[in-house]
């Protein structure tokens, strides 16, 4: 996940310093007034997100399988845990039948 979120980084970045070269060259428009910084960060946004869609789509897909292999192993480990729970109650319940029968006897 970490490898994903800095090849996303990367893609913002490098259109940050695109647009803000077409912007300051003249060959995108200025934002109004002093929203100038505010407008270029936005377009590198709405442009770097479609690009990270296409391009990163295998890098996603891989980070989204490790991700569900967690989940999974951490299922796994509380269900195991819950298991041993439920036997170890079982087993003091039993054990007190037990000795509750052997002082009544």
């Amino acid at each position: 996940m970490l490898r994903y979120t800095l090849m996303r980084l990367g893609i913002f970045a490098g259109c940050l310093v695109v647009v803000w070269a077409l912007v300051h060259s003249g060959l995108a428009p200025r934002g109004l007034g002093d929203s100038n910084g505010l407008w270029i960060v936005l377009l590198a946004l709405l442009i770097s997100a479609p690009i990270s869609f296409v391009v990163l789509r295998k890098e996603r897909d891989r980070a989204s399988e490790g991700i569900v292999r967690r989940v999974e192993r951490a299922k796994a480990n509380l269900e195991a845990n819950r298991t041993q729970e439920d036997v170890a109650d079982d087993t003091a319940r039993s054990q007190g039948q037990s000795s509750g029968q052997a002082q009544t006897s």
